[in-house]
């Protein structure tokens, strides 16, 4: 009986240290306020309302987590009755597992809770960051919860300035040879991506092309993308590898009330020396985020 009690002590202790980690470490709300302010709906600028729509979806994921992180912690105590949802996500805080409830709310995610943490807060910085010092020069596309707006944001962006139908247009790629970090200037037409992961491939820089993974490399970092719309542009028939891109190694997902799919994100043309069916064979894909 002892040892039982014991159990149930650490195993409330673990649960109550989680949550209090969690708590402390995740920002209160992205300040909505001023981002209206500062980046108002404007018709030359479409990445003001991808910004202010990522602002209200991270705003409802950090407002849940908040909310029951501190019942849990309530319930810890028996100041609140501990519900039956309560107990689903005391036990996944228990076991490294994100809960239910935040999974409902967030982007499509495959990573353990603590790995799960650190990337929510990498996407809440690199939201804070735009927030604070203006649309940045490259987007780390990961960071997106949902990155089909900021591309269809891009194209309208076109659109506009050079007063075309947004239906005539498509991205032409040009993989580029700076990292993203360091890339300072936002390009004339289109954007820079940075932050995917080539998985059955590398990205062979000094050639310009897909290249055969190096032993034991399941994953390689990709360098980064200018997507650049073009209006009625050709489809290459030979030089590339048509790379489909995911949010998640799951590779499936979904079709939303968009009409968008919940993991697939765009097909990504990448130089390539070889017919596309040998990547094919190797399932050669783009991934915004791992699952470790």
């Amino acid at each position: 009986a002892a040892a039982a009690a014991a159990a149930t002590s650490s195993r409330e202790q673990v649960i109550e240290e989680t949550a209090q980690d969690i708590l402390s470490r995740i920002p209160v709300t992205l300040d909505l306020e001023l981002v209206l302010e500062r980046y108002p709906v404007q018709y030359e600028e479409s990445m003001n309302t991808v910004l202010q729509q990522e602002v209200v979806r991270f705003n409802k994921l950090l407002r849940v987590m908040q909310t029951s992180l501190k019942d849990v912690l309530k319930a810890l105590k028996g100041l609140v009755v501990m519900s039956e949802q309560l107990e689903t996500m005391a036990n996944s805080l228990f076991v490294n597992r994100v809960p239910d409830l935040w999974a409902a709310k967030a982007y499509p995610s495959l990573k353990p809770l603590a790995s799960w943490v650190v990337d929510l807060l990498a996407r809440v910085e690199f939201v804070q960051k735009w927030i604070d010092h203006g649309i940045p020069p490259a987007f780390w596309i990961s960071g997106f919860y949902f990155p089909q707006a900021f591309l269809t944001g891009t194209l309208q962006n076109y659109a506009r300035k050079h007063v075309v139908s947004i239906d005539t247009l498509s991205f032409g790629f040009e993989v580029l040879d700076t990292p993203g970090a360091e890339l300072t200037q936002r390009p004339e037409d289109g954007c820079y991506i940075f932050g995917l992961y080539l998985e059955g491939a590398r990205w062979n820089a000094t050639r310009g092309h897909l290249d055969e993974s190096r032993p034991k490399e399941l994953y390689t970092e990709m360098a980064a993308i200018w997507l650049r719309p073009t209006a009625d542009r050709p489809v290459p028939e030979t030089g590339v590898y048509n790379c489909p891109c995911y949010k998640t190694l799951q590779r499936a997902g979904t079709l939303s009330t968009t009409g968008h799919s919940t993991n697939f994100v765009l097909p990504i043309e990448i130089p390539s020396d070889k017919p596309a069916a040998h990547w094919i064979k190797r399932a050669v894909a783009l991934i915004c985020a791992l699952d470790y």
